[in-house]
């Protein structure tokens, strides 16, 4: 198997090296292809050096697999490009999630959409991915109605720059403008403004959660309102997550369905102080979701708390996993 990862040098693409090797993906070579910039240099991969190449470079050796993780602009452009030479791409940027003639997967819920022909695939966004994991069985059993989110992202979610603002501030040092990935100081301080913000004063990040949510589980009609902010955090993304379903629930049911469910560990013993918390899920896989609870002022609705290593599930695992169902199911490799 001849893996491309599109980005290798950035925050992702350093975590997609990682996963790659623990999960044991059957990778015989590996091509870390980033920016011109970064041509020449070198990545450690099963403890061999490899060579950052270029795009076109890429293309010409014709990988079987290229998962991108370079922004959206870059995946607009190039992913085409390797789609056309044969390449099964697995974007992870924006670019193609709301196309309708792309399929937008997390592979514990509709894995089984996809086929062979399928070259360009979208992976969600990291802060939808951990959330429709822990409401698809909620949805099959009750029907979601309305859902309420709020969100409390990690700085990891902006990227490397975001990460040097929080350790600089941190430290007391102050920066310039143009050292900063945010427009006010991230340190002892939360930001409600994830991405840009559109023309109906919500954010970008926060209508994701709206389109990509009613995508996944195929139903335009359930409504979505959220709120996203940016918090302090390195190791993973939490939401805060108020559902209203079609039909009365029993909570010991919701748990039970969240218990066999793939993907989701469940910690929710609060008598204890046992919840989820993105400092126990940094380097995890798993979405783990806690704190269920019957909404007192609506008999359909309930309280949940949700939490995920936005750079493991929310990113490099998720297209990994849906590498590894097109690998399963002889669409790529020879």
């Amino acid at each position: 198997m001849k893996v491309a990862i599109v980005g290798a040098t950035g925050l992702v693409g350093t975590v997609m090296l990682k996963a790659l090797q623990e999960r044991n993906f059957p990778v015989t070579e590996l091509l870390a292809v980033a920016s011109e910039k970064s041509i020449g240099k070198t990545l450690l991969f099963k403890e061999k050096e490899i060579k950052v190449i270029g795009m076109k470079e890429a293309i010409s050796r014709k990988p079987d697999v290229a998962i991108f993780s370079a922004g959206g602009n870059t995946s607009l452009e190039w992913a085409p490009n390797f789609a056309e030479a044969g390449v099964t791409v697995i974007d992870n940027s924006s670019a193609w999630r709301m196309d309708p003639s792309k399929k937008l997967i997390v592979p514990e819920i509709n894995a089984d959409a996809l086929t062979k022909d399928d070259k360009i695939i979208a992976n969600p966004n990291c802060s939808t991915i951990q959330m429709v994991a822990a409401l698809a069985p909620l949805h099959r059993a009750y029907g979601i109605k309305r859902l309420i989110i709020s969100t409390y992202q990690s700085i990891t979610g902006t990227g490397v720059k975001a990460v040097r603002q929080y350790e600089a501030e941190k430290m007391g040092q102050k920066l310039s403008p143009d050292e900063m990935a945010y427009p006010h100081p991230i340190f002892a301080n939360c930001l409600p403004h994830c991405d840009v913000f559109l023309d109906n004063d919500y954010t970008k990040e926060e209508m994701k959660l709206v389109h990509e949510t009613q995508k996944i589980l195929k139903d335009p009609n359930i409504r979505i309102s959220a709120t996203a902010v940016r918090v302090p955090v390195l190791g993973g993304h939490s939401e805060a997550v108020n559902v209203e379903f079609d039909k009365i629930f029993d909570i010991s049911d919701v748990k039970n369905l969240l218990q066999k469910a793939p993907g989701i560990t469940l910690v929710d013993n609060p008598k204890e102080n046992e919840y989820p918390m993105p400092l126990t899920a940094n380097g995890q896989d798993d979405v783990f979701v806690g704190r269920i609870r019957r909404d007192i002022s609506s008999d359909k609705a309930l309280n949940m708390w949700i939490v995920s290593d936005n750079l493991r599930k929310g990113a490099a695992t998720n297209a990994i996993q849906i590498a590894e169902y097109l690998n399963t199911k002889g669409f790529i490799g020879k």
